[in-house]
């Protein structure tokens, strides 16, 4: 498929993002723009939030895990069903009864302005990385299909990319994406549906004998209990899989947002258990055509890309599964990170204006204006982000994303939980030196747990030991009285 086809394919599909942006943003406000004037219909924040919680990092990169992992990683899925109970039931009804726009304020409530501003830090922080991974991947893609043709750098089709996203944002924000999200989810679910049927009618196998080839292979496995050291152990990445759902849906408030949009917390929870259980089946698709992928090239004589986030997009374009493959390959991918990337920069957009400029307690006028350059600004953060990964990257993209999760989202962990577990009140001006020496004292243990701990590897369990650890530490700031209220 030549650049030119492909540009003409994801123009397209912008324009259809930008007129559903021009309908769903009629007399959008700052309300609109942070809450979708709570009136977000259940069934579609649910729907949206799966592209979200998939993103171009599981499009390219769960497939490509499968070489190295099998099936392990829905060891974690599994882990998530755990987490979004949690979520559901502790976390969203407490969100609900302090009717909050940022999650992160109830941090003050709970402890006060520094632990407050420690918090909201960190999710800036988490999400700013998690975005520009997500991006990072779509831009690589967009380069070598497009604009490496036209002689275009690699800083310009990033530049191009992160202002797409600002485009279809900049007015509805959280009430536009809540429509286009489901757009998004809808494209990158037919991507890798079509892409199965494509190769299961060049294997030549029926539905059933689809399924045994699969099952069959070598990257099938999903279970492992054979070594509690190794990285991939069922119970280290089960429970890994619960927290990561926890502070990365839960103290999220990229995915808190949406859930707050609802009408009322009955809906927020119709929306997250809905939604749970279809992403697990999703996530085994995805699985599915990991393995699918590997089958095909062994059995075609293929070779497989030294970074294996690189098999589906080799063969999704190099027309050897067809046109069909290679259209859907690239609106999937285009949706698959856009669903995730537009709602992480109003999230962080949303955060900066209500978390350290105050924003609600502005004029309208002057409110609005703030926001507007504070998306702007995320925006070229995300850019410049983006770049210095690009010179970094060198492994499987899902792997690091959950990787830095460990050290960034561990301090936000271990303040709910101590704020959830205890009415104790903390010397607040001090939590921050706690929240930023844990994440160390991680790492450190992290590079040398093999000499210290016999052998020992840690895995994504990483973010347990750092919430524990800052949930330790938080114990040494007590003050001596109780807190009475909150």
């Amino acid at each position: 498929m030549s650049s030119a086809v492909i540009a003409g394919i994801v123009a397209l599909y912008f324009l259809f993002l930008l007129l559903i942006a021009r309908i769903t943003s009629k007399g959008a406000d700052n309300s609109s723009f942070f809450v979708g004037n709570k009136n977000s219909p259940w069934y579609l924040v649910a729907f949206g939030m799966i592209g979200t919680s998939l993103s171009g990092v599981t499009f390219i990169s769960v497939p490509g895990w499968v070489g190295t992992s099998q099936f392990s990683y829905l060891q974690m899925v599994l882990g998530y069903l755990l987490g979004y109970l949690v979520v559901a039931n502790v976390l969203m009804p407490l969100y609900y009864r302090l009717n909050l726009t940022s999650i992160y304020t109830y941090l003050e409530q709970r402890f006060g302005f520094w632990s407050y501003k420690t918090g909201a830090f960190y999710f800036l922080l988490s999400r700013t990385i998690g975005a520009a991974f997500r991006l990072y991947l779509v831009a690589n893609v967009l380069q070598i299909a497009i604009f490496d043709d036209w002689n275009i750098p690699y800083y310009l089709t990033v530049a191009i990319t992160i202002l797409l996203i600002w485009v279809y944002t900049a007015k509805g924000g959280i009430k536009t994406i809540v429509w286009t999200d489901s757009l998004q989810t809808l494209f990158m679910l037919l991507a890798v549906g079509v892409a199965i049927y494509q190769i299961r009618d060049q294997l030549d196998l029926g539905f059933s004998e689809l399924l045994s080839t699969v099952k069959a292979s070598d990257y099938s496995q999903v279970f492992f209990f054979d070594d509690w050291r190794a990285s991939n152990f069922f119970w280290k990445q089960f429970l890994s899989g619960a927290f990561i759902t926890i502070v990365m849906t839960g103290l999220d408030q990229d995915m808190m947002q949406k859930n707050l949009s609802c009408k009322n917390i009955k809906e927020a929870k119709w929306n997250m258990f809905s939604m749970s259980i279809v992403l697990v089946f999703v996530n085994v698709l995805f699985l599915g055509l990991g393995a699918l992928l590997f089958i095909y090239s062994n059995q075609n004589g293929i070779e497989i890309p030294a970074k294996t986030d690189e098999l589906f997009p080799s063969l999704a374009l190099g027309n050897t599964l067809g046109i069909a493959v290679s259209v859907f390959f690239i609106l999937g991918l285009i949706a698959a990170a856009y669903s995730s990337a537009d709602s992480a920069l109003t999230a962080l957009t949303t955060s900066v204006c209500v978390d350290f400029l105050a924003v609600e307690k502005k004029p309208e006028l002057e409110a609005q204006r703030t926001r507007k350059t504070t998306h702007i600004i995320m925006s070229f953060v995300l850019y410049l982000v983006i770049l210095i990964f690009s010179f970094i990257s060198d492994g499987s993209v899902i792997s690091s994303l959950f990787k830095v999760a460990g050290y960034t989202y561990g301090p936000l962990l271990g303040l709910y939980a101590f704020g959830l577990l205890h009415k104790i009140e903390l010397k607040d001006k001090w939590v921050p030196l706690i929240c930023l020496i844990c994440p160390i004292i991680c790492y450190v243990i992290q590079l040398n747990s093999e000499v210290w701990l016999n052998g020992y590897k840690f895995g994504f369990e990483l973010l347990m030991l750092n919430g524990l650890l800052t949930y330790i530490g938080l114990h040494l700031l007590r003050k001596k009285h109780l807190k009475t209220s909150g």
